[in-house]
């Protein structure tokens, strides 16, 4: 997967995504605007899709079955957002979750 630059301006309050990259088969590497790099499983990832059709808006409770996604999963396509954020298309078929740049940080290990 190439490089995805994501343009903000200088004026966004939070730490943004200057670039996301396959960093191996199975993880992504964010770098973001502060100097942190984070990586990601990328089938954990997709586990943690809090989108309508994986988590019940109104109970919260989680209705993704992890055994119904491939071992292999793996992003197709990673598209902005606004400015807040990004949707990625999954192999799976799964394209309906947002992924917030603070909840990426927040799933995000550093390195």
């Amino acid at each position: 997967m190439d490089t995805l630059f994501v343009p903000m301006s200088a004026s966004t309050p939070t730490a943004r995504p200057t670039a996301i990259r396959q960093a191996g088969a199975d993880e992504l590497a964010i770098d973001w605007s502060d100097g942190t790099r984070s990586r990601y499983l990328v089938r954990e990832l997709r586990l943690a899709c809090r989108c309508a059709h994986c988590v019940d808006e109104w109970t919260g409770a989680e209705m993704l079955d992890p055994e119904s996604v491939p071992p292999d999963v793996r992003p197709l396509q990673i598209a902005p957002v606004g400015r807040y954020g990004i949707r990625i298309d999954w192999s799976d078929g799964h394209n309906a979750g947002i992924y917030s740049f603070r909840r990426l940080r927040d799933l995000g290990s550093a390195v």
